[in-house]
């Protein structure tokens, strides 16, 4: 384009700044990363630590920027070894500060061509020529504070030299500039001195702007700022100012302007009285000001070192001091403070009405970048400031502040198509008309500029609401470059139209240009108005504000904004360095934590109310009513009266409240952050708050569950089943209620946790209750019950302790009666009631090998008198010949127990069932009870084993079997059959030694024996039933057979005249008055006559009756 008047270098002005802005902004990446990567022992380069090239390092940073290598080749000699190694690994670091000088030769050149007035009406020219400054400024003082920077350019060099016999090519202006900026600031205060007028102007420009912005909170809220609702007549009108991207401009990169640029041109603040005002406005409102990221600069220290040595600046040094006493931290206490209740209602009446935010967009973008300003200038103070006892940088409710940010944000990205279908149809039918009628009255308007403003009118014209509707991506950079072309163009001197001769139409492209960002530049504007990446860099401090959010209960409904903080860190990284950060795993899992723990404490409270609520605390009350009705003295005097439960729900006013309520209260704000977004994309990664929560449940749930049982492995203690029972009833009910609170799936939570529980170990490893009460029933309840310390009493159905020496830590009955079992099959299910029922019948197997060794001992004579039963005396003889008699019927009697306890396991197991599944239960009871008796019995033991996990009881346990079965078989299958039949044998004719024993006495209170010999029957039945499913035998034959040999033995007994043999005759008797699957009573009558029986009932109740008299 042929420009005339402007010389062809300036013609790519607008292009120059975009693009050296952007390289401004990467270099200052890499060389803060060269800074960090130095400051850190661990990621520092290895040859600026290692001793043996120390003395090398040394000399070259003395002698830098000179190079010697003739003269010490002592010295250097071990940098000839790792030559190669050392331009490897140290080149990114070199060309890095090669890229730096490239960059430091081009910017002052662009300078040269920026002798003119910068007014607002051209704010992106004057926005990226102040910029540019700061950011060149910015680099050469980080630069400065790389200590290692003449180490590794000079090690560098002397590699690259005896390598290749030369120096670098760079290396002499490198290291040059390396000495020249060792004062960075002194040496661009004279390298500012030509630039200074076009800066100067540049500043005193801001004027206008900064002092408006730089408010106290008391001037904020008189003017009713950020209100919607304060002259309700406005509400939809469209915010309008005559400076619009100066509104949302950051305080902080105004600040970095003025106190770079007037320290460059500093000679204007002795001449300029604005200028000065600037300056000292700047100086009072912060102490320190942010370089990059983490780095600051402290201002007052450095602008005073610096003028200290200029003549005649003692009045600005005296300014500098008074500035640094007024820079208080209450006046940005005092704003956060009002920010917080402004951002809070321009939040609420956007959600309400989020139509607003097409007329009221300026006020979200001004919102957000006040209170982003606030929010960095409280972490960079915080971190950096000299008196520590002020409260001014410590802020409690900074999480309130951010939260309502993240609000805002949120409702501009949920409602963009709302904000583009305004502005679209604003640009086209208002701002195009507008900016038309701009045009045709400029007095003169040369062919390039009339192109220019043609195409803006043009563009806008063909704008429609349709394009919005069907999705179209609207695309206005080309539109926004031309503009900043065009100030380019308008603003240089002796420009045919000058832009500051025509500052509506300035004014009016500024607008314009914003209404084009609310259409296509949206989340671009969001992170130029509300980033808080540099939270990034701050980690200590970030976690400690999160910390202090949670600990305050107020503010813990806005903790999820410290998680969502860490999706603003993607915007932090350049294209010249991408790297990557910290992610919200953290927060997320200390938020759930918080949760978790509250959830605890509420549970922990709702068990102990419903512990109150037992059986076993009613009776002392009941003891106190019947005492009061006898008029009995009850308890000491001035014992205080136990408290009813539910007094705790009385309330004497509302201003009452209980830690369960401050509890809930808690955990409600908290549930409310975790509920508050479905989930995070951070570095492409999802995070999921509410899973976090559902994982944390789930683990704290498990592990309260397995401790609530109170297993104490030394004592052998354990909490009785109802109790644990009701416990977790209690907990499941509250975390029921957490999904009042946050949209979770607690019925995943209670199957997951629950149905690990049924297992033998969970997913951890860990032990569960299933372990945890099978090992304590069959360790603790009956081995002593095998130690004749308890008793099953089959008419209370429960095991009962019986008096002895040595009382039990335990009451038996309180374990094992109907409510208890039951209790325990809810708790454990089938699943667990099946492992239940499987370790009871690993034991059962472990006594029946025993006995087949007994019976192997006593093989011969066992089979002698399996065909000798009709001959009494024969019988006698050979029974004499048997060895332990009393063994066999001890284990056989712990097999009966087992059995008894797995029946009464079995049938709380299928009243549970009967509860929750009727229907299915009573088609598994119908499809049980009509299964042909031809059936194979592999089909008939599957019926049988779905039964028995039902909790049915079957004639033949395949449990038992499976057990039995599974057991090592050494002989043939006709010797194990044989074995079998003759442990039958060896059962049968040991009965009637049990009449001599004392134990063996039958108690009619209790319909059994206290030695358990009771349970024999039903050892005998399942036993046989087993053994001879396995071996395929007839069952019924077999129990003939004993009873045949049992009546026999049985019936000897009478005609005995010893009266300690036949102690206990007649409670011997009743074993046979057993009830079989397999037997009848006519088979009972042909073998033993129920006369015999009835007759042994009398004479046992008889007995019972005088020994009670």
């Amino acid at each position: 384009m042929s420009r005339g008047v402007i010389q062809p270098s300036q013609q790519k002005l607008a292009e120059k700044l975009t693009i050296l802005n952007d390289r401004g902004i990467g270099m200052l990446t890499r060389v803060y990363n060269i800074k960090k990567a130095c400051g850190d022992p661990k990621a520092k380069p290895s040859y600026l630590v290692d001793k043996n090239l120390e003395s090398a390092v040394k000399f070259i940073v003395r002698k830098f920027p000179a190079v010697e290598t003739r003269n010490n080749n002592q010295q250097l000699a071990q940098l000839q070894k790792e030559k190669s190694e050392i331009l490897k690994n140290l080149a990114l670091y070199y060309f890095t500060f090669v890229d730096v000088m490239e960059f430091k030769f081009v910017v002052p050149e662009i300078f040269v061509f920026l002798h003119f007035s910068c007014q607002t009406v051209n704010f992106d020219l004057t926005k990226n020529y102040l910029d540019l400054v700061v950011t060149y400024t910015t680099l050469m003082i980080i630069l400065s504070r790389i200590e290692e920077r003449k180490a590794i350019i000079g090690l560098y060099n002397y590699a690259h030299e005896m390598t290749h016999g030369a120096s670098d090519r760079e290396y002499p202006r490198l290291g040059q500039m390396i000495v020249d900026y060792e004062n960075p600031l002194k040496k661009m205060m004279e390298e500012f001195v030509p630039h200074g007028k076009s800066l100067s102007d540049a500043l005193i420009s801001l004027q206008m702007v900064y002092p408006r912005r730089n408010l106290s909170a008391d001037q904020w809220r008189n003017a009713q700022l950020l209100s919607l609702i304060s002259a309700p007549s406005t509400m939809l009108n469209p915010a309008q100012s005559d400076t619009m991207p100066c509104e949302y401009l950051s305080l902080d990169t105004m600040e970095k302007w003025i106190v770079f640029g007037f320290i460059l041109c500093h000679a204007v603040l002795n001449s300029d009285a604005a200028a000065l005002s600037l300056w000292k406005l700047a100086l009072q409102s912060s102490t320190c000001l942010c370089l990059f990221r983490d780095e600051v600069f402290h201002i007052h220290k450095a602008a005073e070192d610096l003028f200290v040595n200029i003549r005649g600046y003692n009045k600005r040094i005296n300014d500098i001091r008074e500035c640094k006493e007024q820079a208080l931290g209450s006046m940005h206490r005092e704003r956060r403070k009002f920010l917080r209740s402004a951002l809070k209602e321009l939040a609420t009446v956007l959600a309400d009405q989020p139509g607003l935010l097409g007329p009221k967009a300026l006020f979200v973008f001004m919102a957000l970048s006040f209170a982003r300003d606030e929010i960095i200038w409280l972490l960079r103070h915080a971190d950096n400031i000299q008196k520590k006892s002020t409260d001014d940088f410590i802020d409690k409710h900074i999480a309130e502040l951010i939260f309502y940010m993240e609000e805002l944000r949120a409702h501009v990205r949920k409602y963009g198509p709302v904000m583009q279908r305004y502005y679209v149809q604003y640009l086209s039918g208002f701002d195009a008309v507008v900016l038309n009628e701009l045009v045709q009255n400029l007095s003169v308007c040369p062919e390039d500029e009339s192109i220019i403003m043609s195409s803006f009118v043009n563009t806008m014209t063909s704008l429609s609401v349709k394009q919005v509707e069907d999705g179209e991506v609207f695309d206005f950079r080309g539109m926004r470059l031309d503009w900043f072309r065009l100030q380019a163009y308008t603003s240089v001197s002796k420009a045919s139209l000058g832009i500051a001769d025509h500052k509506e139409l300035g004014k009016m492209m500024n607008t314009i240009i914003f209404h084009t960002k609310m259409v296509d530049s949206l989340v671009e504007m969001l992170v130029e108005t509300s980033d808080l990446s540099i939270f990034c860099f701050y980690s200590r401090a970030f976690e400690k504000m999160f910390q202090q959010c949670l600990e305050l209960p107020s503010q813990s409904r806005h903790s999820i904004c410290f998680p969502l903080l860490c999706t603003h860190f993607m915007s932090c990284t350049h294209e010249l360095c991408p790297e990557e950060f910290m992610c919200p795993h953290l927060f997320i899992c200390l938020m759930a934590k918080q949760a978790r723990n509250l959830i605890t404490d509420i549970c922990t409270e709702q068990c102990t109310l419903s512990d109150q609520l037992l059986p076993k605390h009613c009776a002392k009350t009941i003891s106190q009513a019947v005492n009061k009705k006898s008029k009995k003295a009850t308890g000491k005097k001035g014992e205080p009266e136990r408290e009813k439960p539910g007094v705790e729900s009385m309330r004497k006013n509302r201003l009452l409240v209980t830690n369960l309520d401050k509890l809930h209260t808690a955990l409600s704000e908290l549930c409310f952050s975790i509920n508050y977004v479905p989930n995070l994309v951070v570095w492409e990664h999802t995070f999921t708050p509410r899973e976090y929560l559902t994982s944390h449940l789930e683990i704290r749930f498990t592990k309260s569950i397995v401790g609530m049982t109170m297993y104490n492995q030394a004592t052998q203690e354990i909490a009785k089943p109802s109790e644990l029972l009701t416990s977790v009833r209690a907990y499941m009910t509250v975390l029921q209620s957490i999904e009042n609170y946050v949209t979770i799936d607690i019925t995943r939570v209670f199957n997951n946790v629950l149905l690990q529980q049924t297992q033998h170990l969970d997913s951890h490893g860990e032990p569960t209750i299933t372990s945890l009460y099978t090992n304590w029933y069959l360790e603790t309840l009956l081995r002593q019950v095998s130690n004749g310390h308890i008793a099953y009493f089959p008419a209370m159905k429960a095991f009962v302790n019986l008096p002895t020496e040595n009382e039990l830590t335990f009451n038996a009955e309180e374990y094992s009666d109907i409510s208890e079992m039951r209790s325990l099959s809810e708790l454990l299910g089938p699943y667990g009631m099946k492992f239940l029922s499987e370790s009871l019948m690993w034991h059962i197997s472990s006594q029946v090998a025993e006995l087949k060794k007994l019976v192997v001992e006593n093989m011969d004579v066992l089979t002698q008198m399996r065909t000798s039963f009709d001959k009494p005396d024969h019988m006698a003889a050979l029974f004499k010949k048997l060895t332990s008699v009393d063994s066999v019927l001890k284990r056989m009697t712990i097999i009966g127990v087992i059995l008894s306890f797995r029946s009464l396991a079995q049938e709380a197991l299928r009243d549970v069932l009967s509860c929750h599944i009727p229907f299915l239960v009573s088609s598994v009871e119908d499809f049980k009870d009509h299964i042909p008796r031809e059936t194979d019995m592999k089909v008939a033991m599957n019926v049988y084993e779905l039964s028995s996990a039902a909790g049915l009881p079957c004639e033949i346990d395949p449990a038992l079997v499976v057990a039995l079965s599974s057991q090592k078989k050494n002989i043939s299958p006709e010797e194990e059959y044989k074995i079998a039949c003759l442990l039958m044998v060896f059962v049968a004719v040991s009965l009637p030694t049990l009449a001599s024993n004392v134990m063996s006495q039958y108690s009619p209170a209790i319909e059994g024996h206290c030695n358990n010999i009771h349970c024999l029957a039903k050892a005998i039945n399942q036993i046989a039933a087993a053994l001879f499913t396995i071996h395929k035998g007839s069952i019924e034959d077999r129990l003939k057979e004993f009873l045949a040999l049992a009546s026999s033995s049985l019936l000897k007994i009478g005609q005995e005249t010893d009266k300690m043999t036949t102690r206990n005759r007649e409670s011997v008797y009743l074993l046979l008055d057993m009830e079989s699957p397999f037997l009848t009573m006519d088979l009972l009558e042909s073998c033993f006559p129920y006369v015999l029986l009835r007759n042994a009932y009398h004479a046992v109740y008889k007995q019972s009756i005088s020994a009670n008299a």
